[in-house]
């Protein structure tokens, strides 16, 4: 029979028998939890699910059809002797061996004998007999075909244990079997049967504590086919992992500027780092300190990226090189777009490196899907993202690229959603320290992970470029400082604003009564109801307004309150049409090739030698391209994407007249806005292009004011949208001729025949 030997450590279980120390098998009993016995459990529940028997819950006693089926191969005798034994397991199980059989009925005998001695009769021996060779036979036969191999079967049961159960594990056990007892409520009911121990070990490790109140053998079983089908997804996993952060001193530049060999030697990891620095430790030398760093960054021969404000939005041949199809759920999404990450090169190291980055790629995007709210589709759209990005810095990241070597991917100014977020956690897992440096605390960097080590500095400072060269390099006094600071306290959240403060403006339209718009017209818009500043965004509230009739009929006065509005700031357009289709336009020729799938293409623009707007501010190109694309994206013009209007919008709004051009670039979204006074006095029709500018203008954050003594439709039958307020003012008069408004006195003087008019 054989011995229960103690193990020296778990993995003592899975050595082969002529390997273990001490020639024997082991019973053990687990009363308690940690990480080491749940990674055990894992592995030991997988060797008896392959190789033995897992008992979950009871073993079924044998019921009727059992017995009457044993009763008629053996019928019902029975001697507790050896030669009795033999004979009746070569009948009952002859697949057994004669060395299996040999040990089987010793270990039988010996347990029968006890029964005997503790006071059990005959008839008692002969129930339990027939009971341990039923459940041999429809229990554990594959179990006694294994016996004395050198792999040796193993038997794991769950929970509390029964008297005859335990009997035939002691059988098992002494005829050649591993068994661990997994006891959830602890030792109490075992000790009722082996008070002693004599049958089983007590298993006692540092840091036991109770079982997980949901752990069970089922869970295992869950958790261990979400491994496999895990490994299934993954393919060869790395041989190295990363360590993050855990070696850092917390000194930001200098822990990156670390030598690989310092960091840590263990053959098993590559160290990285994963930091954020927010705002600046000294203002003076912040940018000189940068170009030392990546002064010492080339010194030392790392390959590092560096990126500025933004990362830019994959091209529309960037997301097309990207292999996919369609997608039912996340597993088969990661499993198949994974294919794309390959790293060129057949050495080692490039082996190594494509099964890195492709471990971290499922790792980012199953967790991804777990986050509240995920859908599928965004999820799509965000890991092609991440995939066009990993290959425009793939080979800046990773040249050369060996064991235990590290990059750098340096963001100044911090992720701006969370599609750049989910990128660098990506980052964040590879052989690369990941630096996000937000020195503007008014920026907030909207990056959240576990593993982020973060540093919070109170100065700030605004940097929009990294110093690369000496050339770059601009440093500032104290007093350039203190100025700065001086004005972060008088116009941040103070109601005043600096010059071009805002870059980013977004128009709403006011709904007023019509007495308003004078009182409203020459407002700074800072001044206005519902004026508003969200994320350096500027809601700015305009008038967008038709004035239909004549006051009282009273022209004198009409023109009066028009000169009124009359500001150094305003366009005034005499009649219609202000633009006609034949006017020459340049951009009209290319204007559908700045168009693609909705979108403008901007860089095409930009770089076509029709473009003219180069000399403005960027942020007024900006303006100008933004409200091109909204409106085009809300089609408030009919015919856009419908019969060719959107390339008439394009070549328009690319074309604008001198006038207009030079109030945006003098625009302040805070103070007074532009405006516009378009007086239509005739029934003349108001052009398509009109209609476009008005809307557009409209959009660029323009007072518009459309005077028609006529009441006669203008841009009306042009727009989609009923933005625009209309005001009813008096008697409609036609054939109006708009005069010279520098002759036109703003206090009209009446006659007496007007005082005294008497109404009819």
């Amino acid at each position: 029979m054989f011995e229960n030997r103690a193990v020296s450590s778990l993995d003592d279980f899975f050595l082969e028998y002529g390997k273990r120390r001490e020639q024997g098998i082991y019973f053990y009993r687990i009363n308690g939890y940690n990480d080491l016995i749940r990674e055990f459990l894992l592995r030991y529940y997988e060797e008896a699910r392959r190789t033995g028997v897992v008992i979950e819950g009871k073993i079924p006693n044998p019921d009727e059809k059992n017995l009457a089926y044993y009763e008629e191969i053996m019928g019902m005798q029975f001697q507790l002797g050896m030669g009795f034994l033999l004979s009746s397991l070569q009948k009952w199980l002859p697949r057994m061996n004669s060395y299996q059989r040999q040990n089987v009925a010793e270990s039988l005998y010996d347990t029968l004998e006890g029964m005997r001695r503790e006071g059990k009769n005959d008839n008692m021996l002969r129930n339990a007999f027939i009971k341990f060779m039923c459940w041999l036979y429809y229990k554990f036969e594959r179990v006694v075909n294994q016996l004395g191999e050198n792999r040796i079967p193993k038997i794991l049961y769950e929970g509390n244990i029964s008297n005859y159960e335990l009997k035939l594990l002691c059988i098992l056990a002494g005829a050649g079997c591993d068994i661990v007892l997994l006891q959830y409520q602890g030792d109490k009911s075992y000790a009722a049967l082996d008070r002693d121990s004599r049958f089983s070990r007590k298993l006692e490790l540092p840091g036991m504590g109770d079982f997980p109140r949901e752990f069970c053998i089922r869970a295992l079983r869950k958790e261990q086919e979400e491994r496999v089908e895990r490994e299934r997804l993954y393919g060869p996993l790395p041989r190295v992992n990363a360590c993050t952060n855990a070696w850092i001193s917390g000194k930001g530049l200098v822990d990156v500027l670390k030598p690989f060999p310092s960091r840590g030697q263990d053959p098993g990891f590559y160290y990285n780092c994963f930091l954020r620095m927010e705002g600046v430790e000294d203002k003076l030398t912040y940018m000189n300190d940068l170009y030392r760093f990546q002064l010492e960054m080339a010194g030392a021969g790392r390959n590092m990226v560096i990126v500025e404000s933004e990362l830019k939005p994959p091209a529309n041949e960037e997301i097309g090189a990207i292999k996919r199809r369609q997608y039912r759920e996340v597993k088969q999404l990661a499993g198949d777009l994974v294919s794309n990450i390959v790293c060129a090169g057949g050495n080692a190291s490039g082996g190594e490196l494509q099964r890195i980055l492709r471990k971290a790629f499922m790792d980012v995007v199953l967790e991804e899907a777990e986050t509240e709210g995920e859908n599928l589709n965004r999820l799509t759209n965000r890991t092609i993202y991440l995939l066009c990005w990993l290959k425009r810095f793939q080979d800046a990241l990773f040249k050369k690229w060996e064991f235990p070597q590290v990059g750098c991917f340096v963001y100044l100014g911090g992720c701006r959603n969370e599609t750049e977020a989910f990128f660098l956690r990506f980052l964040s897992r590879l052989p690369v320290d990941v630096v996000i440096l937000a020195p503007d605390l008014n920026r907030k960097c909207c990056l959240e992970a576990a593993n982020l080590y973060q540093m919070h500095f109170r100065d700030s400072l605004q940097a929009d470029r990294f110093p690369r060269q000496s050339a770059d390099l601009r440093l500032s006094t104290a007093a350039y400082h203190a100025e700065r600071e001086l004005d972060t306290i008088m116009y941040q959240d103070s109601g005043m604003y600096r010059n071009q403060q805002y870059q980013k403006g977004v128009s709403a339209t006011l709904q007023s009564i019509y007495e308003e718009i004078a009182i409203l017209w020459d407002q700074e818009l800072k001044y206005r109801p519902n004026f508003n500043v969200t994320d350096a965004v500027v809601t700015m509230p305009v008038i967008f307004a038709k004035v239909s009739g004549v006051k009282g009929g009273l022209v004198e006065s009409y023109w009066a309150e028009i000169k009124k509005l009359i500001t150094p700031d305003t366009l005034v357009i005499r009649g219609a049409p202000y633009l006609r289709p034949q006017d020459p336009n340049p951009v009209r020729a290319y204007a559908a090739g700045f168009i693609k799938n909705g979108k403008l293409q901007r860089g095409k623009i930009k770089a076509h030698s029709c473009y003219t707007y180069g000399v403005l501010r960027e942020e007024v190109q900006e303006h100008i391209l933004d409200k091109l694309q909204l409106l085009l994206d809300r089609k408030l013009v009919k015919g856009i994407y419908e019969n060719g209007t959107e390339y008439t919008a394009v070549a328009l709004v690319l074309n604008l007249k001198k006038e207009i051009l030079r109030m945006l670039q003098k625009f302040d979204f805070t103070r007074k806005n532009p405006k516009v006074i378009y007086i239509h006095t005739s029934d003349a029709a108001i052009s398509l292009e009109d209609s476009i500018l008005a809307a557009f203008l409209n959009l660029a954050g323009f007072d518009f004011v459309f005077y028609v003594p006529t009441g006669y439709q203008c841009v009306e039958p042009y727009l989609n949208s009923r933005n625009m307020e209309e005001h009813q003012i008096g008697e409609y008069v036609y054939d109006l001729r708009v005069p010279d408004f520098d002759t036109i006195s703003t206090k009209p003087r009446r006659s007496w025949r007007e005082i005294f008019k008497r109404g009819d």
